[in-house]
């Protein structure tokens, strides 16, 4: 059986090995602003998501601010 993490309330197999690698295979620019990441609760400083490993039944929720008026 397959590892799988939640993505935004969604189970997904676990293919990344660290968060930014999951963005990426989410179709997600980490190199824009207007992202945030939580990993099980916890809010992931961008300058961490390189070197944040995830793990079975772990809970992402990517966050998209939306600007303007």
């Amino acid at each position: 059986m397959s590892k799988t993490i939640s993505v935004n309330g969604e189970q997904k197999p676990l293919n990344s090995s660290t968060l930014i690698e999951l963005l990426e295979e989410n179709g997600v620019d980490s190199g824009k602003g207007g992202v945030a990441v939580a990993l099980n609760g916890e809010v992931v400083p961008r300058a961490d998501w390189a070197q944040t490993s995830m793990k079975q039944d772990d809970k992402v929720e990517i966050v998209h601010i939306v600007r303007g008026g």
